[in-house]
């Protein structure tokens, strides 16, 4: 097994270590976890279903923001829109399409400053905002699901394109900056048919997506682990049989030599019998 100290061994040995322990570290619980997200968040949605809208601030005291806790969770609110702070999401799919999301600041009529996500609105290339209805004016009753902030990773700022503040995630934070406003953390997602809304964005339905996607991600990492260390052990045992057979070749020969065979023809020219001199005595007797 001294060969398995060679630099190409160790190599190969060091990279499949290394895999196995990112299938098994990183890569499967990674997908396990999200699998635990989903199914947590489906939950969420389910039970929202079941449980009609409160007012807003049932579920989001004054000062609060929206939380894990209460997230999908359908309220209602009452206030007037403020146009003026609007803002678009851009770089949004819905049904294919390229789109952008709407999100119009509101006032409530307990002081609260609120991000209503009104849906979305088609763009032909994800870039041109196409003209679209402008929040009704006066006050409004509204209602909408609870949502987290969403999270820009490369965190661009807010920026005017188009006659429209623009920017890539649906985040209070960015607008409260940009505008000044004292706005709640999170933000509301208008449901269908309320006043303001354009294209409703979907919720996940009931019954949810397609089953244990993640967990079959997961699944497969550790496979992909179990089979990475069965194919190293499977070559390992196939050098080593290698190396055992070229090593009995070895010893063969040397007999041979010894024992006066040459691979089939003698000295004198005649084909050996089965039981052969041995190379001592036919010289010897000469």
């Amino acid at each position: 097994m001294r060969f398995l100290l060679r630099p190409g061994w160790l190599v190969t040995i060091a990279v499949v270590i290394g895999f196995v322990i990112t299938c098994y570290t990183f890569l499967a619980p990674w997908q396990f976890g999200r699998e635990a997200q989903r199914d947590a968040q489906q939950q969420a949605i389910d039970a929202s279903y079941a449980v009609a809208p409160v007012p807003l601030g049932e579920l989001v005291p004054a000062g609060a923001g929206v939380t894990n806790e209460v997230e999908w969770r359908q309220v209602q609110v009452t206030g007037t829109y403020l146009p003026e702070a609007e803002t678009l999401v851009r770089l949004r799919v819905v049904d294919g399409k390229p789109a952008s999301e709407v999100l119009t600041p509101l006032r409530t009529d307990d002081g609260r400053v609120v991000v209503v996500d009104r849906g979305y609105i088609a763009t032909t290339d994800g870039q041109t905002v196409p003209h679209f209805a402008a929040p009704p004016t006066g006050t409004v009753t509204l209602t909408a699901r609870l949502r987290l902030d969403e999270t820009d990773p490369q965190a661009r700022p807010v920026f005017t394109a188009g006659g429209h503040r623009q920017f890539y995630a649906a985040d209070s934070r960015p607008i409260a900056a940009d505008t000044g406003l004292d706005l709640m953390p999170g933000y509301l997602q208008l449901a269908p048919e309320q006043p303001g809304v354009l294209g409703p964005l979907a919720v996940a339905p009931a019954t949810g997506g397609a089953p244990f996607t993640n967990l079959s991600y997961a699944l497969q990492w550790l496979t992909f682990g179990a089979i990475a260390i069965v194919a190293l052990g499977y070559f390992i045992r196939l050098e080593v049989l290698q190396r055992r057979g070229r090593g009995t070749d070895s010893k063969g020969a040397l007999r041979d030599a010894l024992a006066g065979r040459d691979g089939g023809v003698d000295p004198d020219g005649a084909q050996p019998d089965s039981q052969e001199t041995p190379l001592a005595e036919r010289y010897g007797r000469r």
